[in-house]
């Protein structure tokens, strides 16, 4: 404690509540270590348990077998291993270096002061602030602790646990031969703009998968290349099908699809994977991405997200030996410094003025100074899982942004009103992708919307 007198008092307080417990000094066993234990996990699960809840949560969406224990003891030994060489080593250290013994008292008191301080940086959210200024001047200050949790043996790992039983030997099919079988399609859904296919069936075509979903920019812009191919081709023996796999819970509705589909012109069919079961099978990370299968069903092509849609093209020609002018479709310029911020309490990471990670209310209070790049709201607003919805008109949303152009993934159960950088007033209805602001350029902004009416379920912002 800072002040002695404090201390003091507080020690008399404790001595005198422990005087009237029994002397349990002599007492054997492992009761005792387990009440401490107890006491000492109440202080510890902040720190670790999101981790820990982490490494148990992916090793049971397998089967309980011994590479999940092994992988569990191994965290729960990297958490009690510090604590016993701590236990063990800081009294042969304090015993071996007197100078900390005579001065514990003023280590322990500048200790309290760090404390203080940085629990008043939090509170104000300057720790905010210093996170933001570290990543813009040292944007790889950290990739060198980063690296030695991802490489390709932890990944190997994680993914032979996160998985369903065929995910590891499909996997390593893909990645251990040129050309493998594509595993079948397994159905999470309905099928739209056509009857049920299997790529048992289509043996002799050429096939283009494309893992998508409809509320996605990155998949978006890829929408007219597939429907100018499928026009195009499929008269010559090229079968398109999308995988429609929702990030969010609203992209499960059919209808929703069907008429997202539409608007977006898509006649070539598509297959729901509401349960994410196709895209386990083919060890899938991305949206959107590319599986290219010759006649035999091998898959010959893997393209993860937008871009090369030439060489798929001419890929596509060799495979069905056609000889035609390429599409001619202008690829959109994309010009993007803000990452992908999400509402929801699952993965609102960017929230810089109020509680991240956290299922509730909460009233929020958009400080005087902003950070590039961090998300702030104002208002009262019901974070959920997903989403964010506010719970009373003129909540606001705030984020510094570099961009070309800002899109947000919203919806509203009556539909509402918001105004955007005070001027545009735009209508929110229908759950899906909104353009907010568009530039000739790349330009570093701020997006200030004012929420008019009740109940705006906003997912995320994404840039471009």
């Amino acid at each position: 404690m800072i002040v002695p007198q404090i201390q003091a008092k507080i020690e008399h307080m404790f001595s005198r509540f422990a005087s009237r417990v029994p002397n349990q000094q002599k007492r054997e066993g492992f009761g005792g270590g387990i009440i401490v234990g107890f006491s000492l996990g109440l202080l510890w699960t902040p720190c670790v348990g999101p981790i820990l809840a982490s490494v148990i949560t992916l090793a049971l969406t397998g089967s309980v077998n011994a590479a999940a224990f092994i992988i569990t003891l191994a965290y729960a030994l990297g958490t009690a291993l510090p604590m016993l060489a701590i236990m063990y080593g800081g009294r042969q250290l304090l015993n071996r270096t007197p100078w900390l013994t005579r001065n514990l008292g003023n280590i322990q008191k500048g200790f309290g002061v760090v404390m203080i301080i940085t629990a008043g940086l939090i509170l104000f959210n300057v720790d905010r602030g210093i996170q933001s200024y570290l990543l813009e001047k040292f944007p790889n200050y950290g990739s060198g602790l980063t690296s030695l949790e991802d490489n390709s043996i932890v990944r190997d790992s994680l993914d032979k646990i996160d998985s369903d039983g065929d995910k590891s030997e499909v996997q390593s099919a893909i990645e251990g031969e040129d050309y493998p079988i594509a595993p079948e399609l397994i159905v999470g859904g309905e099928w739209i703009n056509s009857e049920p296919l299997k790529l048992s069936d289509l043996r002799g075509k050429v096939v283009l998968l494309d893992v998508m979903t409809y509320s996605c920019i990155n998949c978006i812009r890829t929408f007219p290349y597939l429907n100018d191919w499928y026009e195009k081709y499929s008269d010559d023996g090229l079968v398109i099908i999308g995988i429609h796999t929702p990030e969010f819970e609203f992209e499960k509705d059919v209808e929703n699809v069907k008429k997202a589909l539409d608007d977006f012109g898509i006649k070539f069919p598509v297959m729901q994977d509401n349960d994410y079961k196709t895209w386990r099978a083919y060890g899938n990370r991305y949206w959107p991405r590319k599986y290219l299968l010759n006649q035999e069903g091998r898959i010959v092509y893997d393209h993860i997200g937008e871009g090369k849609y030439e060489e798929t093209e001419k890929l596509i020609q060799e495979l069905l030996e056609k000889d035609v002018a390429l599409s001619s479709i202008e690829e959109e310029s994309v010009k993007a410094g803000s990452p992908e911020t999400y509402f929801g309490a699952s993965r609102n990471s960017l929230l810089a003025n109020g509680e991240a990670r956290k299922i509730g209310v909460q009233n929020f209070t958009i400080p005087e100074t902003i950070d590039k790049n961090m998300l702030y709201l104002g208002g009262d607003w019901d974070i959920r899982n997903e989403y964010a919805s506010n719970l009373s008109a003129g909540a606001k949303i705030v984020f510094p942004y570099t961009s070309m152009k800002v899109f947000m993934v919203a919806g509203s159960e009556e539909g509402v009103r918001i105004k955007v950088n005070g001027s545009e007033e735009i209508y929110i209805k229908e759950e899906k992708l909104y353009k907010l602001l568009e530039w000739d350029d790349a330009i570093e902004g701020v997006l200030e919307i004012e929420v008019l009416d009740p109940g705006l379920e906003v997912f995320t912002f994404t840039f471009g």
